[in-house]
């Protein structure tokens, strides 16, 4: 079984990178859903010139603003990214037969429409990759609070999976994304912490968690969408 270096508490998130890409020995790629943490993992990984692809997941239910956000990553970097669907036919049977707003209905549902639109592609998406990476902090949840900088992702395969912000605090991250002038989502500045699909993803209170915007009707153990198991 493959075991992974062991990290000093000193490394910095660019460490990690570099870590991680010589423990996968082969291509490795950011799934890259456009929030601040991902922009910030694209500027690192540029500037210290890693060889990182970028991924996305299109659902089809993702913001207008996360689209331009893309783009102009996109623009900014001139890298290539690599955008996944959900199988048509899984969709269509799924909007004919509860319509659009099934996931409001349960949290079986809610799992569902998740698996179909996003950790089915994703799937797609790690086929073939030795490693890949993740905007993932210990502090945006109980769900995450004990990541480990790099792990092997026994669901998809045991492929190494790379955290390089796991212990950045939200005060950090924004501090590197203002000097840095990164290009940010601008639901982030309306008060969005945490962007996913429009329908599942709303603006949250002055001092409420930044995760509570996410599927806001289900318990906080419940957050997450099975990309991260």
């Amino acid at each position: 079984m493959q075991t992974l270096p062991d990290l000093p508490a000193t490394a910095t998130a660019t460490d990690i990178l570099r870590a991680g890409l010589q423990a996968a020995d082969g291509p490795v790629s950011l799934a890259c859903s456009f929030s601040v943490e991902d922009v910030a993992i694209i500027d690192l990984a540029a500037e210290a010139k890693l060889p990182i692809g970028i991924f996305a997941l299109d659902t089809g239910r993702l913001n207008e603003e996360t689209y331009q956000c893309a783009e102009a990553v996109r623009e900014r970097y001139r890298l290539p990214i690599d955008w996944y669907f959900p199988e048509r036919q899984a969709v269509e049977a799924l909007e004919r037969q509860k319509g659009l707003f099934s996931f409001f209905e349960s949290l079986e549902n809610r799992h569902e429409c998740c698996r179909i639109r996003k950790v089915e592609p994703l799937g797609r998406a790690l086929t073939g990759l030795a490693g890949w990476v993740t905007g993932l902090r210990r502090e945006q949840s109980v769900t995450r609070a004990l990541l480990a900088p790099l792990e092997l992702d026994q669901p998809h395969g045991g492929i190494v999976k790379i955290n390089p912000l796991i212990d950045w605090s939200e005060a950090r991250l924004w501090a590197y994304a203002e000097e840095r002038r990164l290009p940010v989502n601008r639901l982030h500045r309306q008060g969005y912490p945490s962007i996913g699909c429009a329908p599942c993803t709303r603006a949250v209170k002055p001092g409420e968690h930044p995760r509570a915007g996410r599927w806001w009707w289900e318990d906080p153990e419940h957050k997450e969408c099975g990309l991260h198991k």
